[in-house]
């Protein structure tokens, strides 16, 4: 038993050795494309020096090799660039900055950045706050399937938020982004089958993305499952 356990450790420390020496090689080989001036390769390795794959963690690395990608104009690296502007990470935190790489991410197509266009036009964050711009963005983030902007796209139809209220809608968003396993949409949609809005009526169905949604996380969801004893309906 003691051989086979020897064994076994050394099987592991050799496969992390592995890894660790593949992961360095990717690293250099990433290093060198970027400094000849290939904008994907600046993006990755600006990813490589934010997560330390295979190099030591550095948020300014990381940041001026974002940069460095973004201004070439790189959709991935101009949101990953936003981020870094939006959390004060290896930069001075600018909400205004953020908002503009944000903004050329999205234009180029980019789901992720339009998502916090969207939210930072909602929000007024680094702009001047604009419901309606916020609903565009939203939605253009949503129709490419981004779980967050669907939930809050349904949010917006089922408030009338940048757009006339419309429980049918909210209804179709909810779900749409509860079935990728967006716990606060899973709720939401739960609530839509219980009272009957934008649906009909389905207690069992209610009971079925509540109980989803407090599994996955969301506190709120569990209270209501409690509050109306929702397990009568399973």
């Amino acid at each position: 038993m003691k051989k086979e356990s020897k064994y076994i450790v050394c099987l592991l420390f050799v496969l992390f050795a592995s890894y660790t020496l593949d992961a360095q090689s990717f690293f250099e080989a990433t290093k060198k494309s970027a400094e000849q001036g290939n904008a994907s390769a600046q993006n990755n390795l600006g990813g490589m020096y934010a997560n330390g794959d295979g190099t030591l963690k550095d948020p300014k690395k990381a940041f001026y090799w974002l940069k460095k990608s973004a201004e070439q104009g790189e959709a991935e690296a101009q949101y990953n660039l936003g981020v870094m502007y939006e959390n004060g990470e290896g930069t001075l935190k600018d909400p205004k900055k953020a908002f503009y790489w944000y903004q050329k991410s999205a234009e180029q197509g980019e789901a992720k950045a339009q998502n916090n266009l969207g939210l930072k036009y909602y929000n007024g964050e680094g702009t001047l706050k604009d419901p309606k711009k916020a609903f565009y963005w939203l939605k253009k983030s949503a129709e490419q399937g981004y779980a967050s902007a669907q939930n809050i796209l349904g949010w917006m139809y089922d408030n009338g938020e940048g757009t006339l209220k419309d429980p049918k809608k909210a209804f179709y968003w909810y779900q749409k982004s509860a079935e990728q396993g967006y716990e606060t949409a899973q709720y939401n949609l739960g609530l839509m089958y219980y009272d009957g809005e934008g649906v009909l009526k389905d207690r069992k169905k209610a009971a079925y993305w509540i109980r989803k949604a407090y599994e996955n996380g969301d506190e709120e969801a569990k209270e209501k499952w409690e509050e109306w004893e929702l397990w009568q309906y399973e």
